[in-house]
């Protein structure tokens, strides 16, 4: 496995470009095995995803050096590996998480009975900003991670439990 590296560093006069510059990397995946040092696997979208970090360091009158590293020592290969897919494990099990309470939340509203085209809506929405968490996870995901096929199972049956919903509340709807 080929790995980009980014190392940088950006003024330290306000903490908001530094923030900027850590949400993005943690947006698209990319690892820290050391500070100020970042990687992620050289597959696709990787590198104009760092080259857009890039932007954002020297945007904000930093400094990056994006490297391309091809020959890693075996034991460092293995230590990025096991740190990218660490990182991905810690999303899938935040991700499944969010389906529990997904769950939790229409499973409420039918005891309460609120079967409202309101809360279908908001359920709805919940439910594609999972479908999204999902496919932005997914396509980070390079290597094997335990929990990833149990969150593609887990999304599926948040899709059914919506679709029941969706039927009660169209039933109570329709006059």
């Amino acid at each position: 496995m080929k790995w980009l590296m980014l190392c940088y560093s950006v003024p330290s006069d306000t903490s908001r470009h530094r923030v900027a510059v850590w949400r993005e990397l943690r947006r698209i995946g990319a690892i820290s095995p050391q500070q100020a040092v970042w990687a992620l696997p050289d597959g696709a979208g990787s590198r104009r995803a760092l080259e857009g970090v890039t932007q954002l360091v020297e945007g904000a009158g930093g400094e990056a050096l994006l490297v391309r590293a091809e020959a890693l020592y075996e034991g460092s290969e293995k230590r990025l590996e096991e740190l990218y897919i660490a990182a991905r494990e810690e999303e899938y099990i935040e991700l499944l998480a969010e389906c529990d309470k997904f769950e939790a939340e229409i499973d409420s509203e039918i005891r309460k009975r609120k079967f409202t085209a309101a809360e279908l809506d908001e359920e709805e929405q919940n439910f594609d900003r999972l479908v999204r968490w999902h496919r932005d996870l997914t396509r980070k995901t390079f290597f094997a991670v335990a929990s990833s096929s149990l969150a593609d199972k887990r999304l599926k049956e948040c899709e059914q439990f919506l679709a029941g919903f969706a039927d009660l509340v169209f039933e109570v709807e329709q006059p």
